[in-house]
């Protein structure tokens, strides 16, 4: 199951790397739930929800891509080190397009559920992001 799971992850960022909607319905629940200090609550409570954060997302940084650099599953949890980088050349809340590249890291952990992804915890540093963008003065 491990390993079914954490297929399922790799298949859920070539998804949204392919910007292919319709593919993360076959692998995103309906009823989906992203928890996130660093992205606010309520935060994204569907799977409509989160195709509509990341095609926000795709908006703001249309060169986006993420990469998966360590994955880890036990039982029905998926644990992921990610790498993201785009330009931004869309707006970012309030925000302007700074034509800067943002480079992070995120970690998420994801529950699978009869075979979707059914809810997720992800965290970020938004403090470094907005430095990398120029929106926040560096130290």
């Amino acid at each position: 199951m491990s390993e079914t799971n954490k297929a399922l992850v790799r298949s859920f960022v070539e998804a949204i790397n392919a910007q292919d909607w319709p593919r993360l319905h076959t692998l995103v629940a309906d009823g989906f739930t992203r928890h996130s200090t660093a992205g606010g609550e309520p935060g994204i409570r569907s799977r409509d929800d989160l195709i509509d954060f990341l095609k926000g997302e795709y908006a703001t940084f249309p060169d986006a891509t993420e990469a998966i650099d360590d994955l880890v599953a036990e039982g029905d949890r998926v644990a992921a080190r990610h790498r993201f980088r785009g330009t931004q050349t869309g707006p970012l809340g309030p925000h302007a397009a700074s034509g800067r590249v943002l480079a992070a890291t995120y970690l998420a952990i994801y529950r699978v559920e009869n075979g979707r992804i059914a809810e997720a915890w992800a965290e970020w540093d938004n403090l470094s992001g907005l430095k990398q963008l120029g929106h926040y003065p560096e130290s």
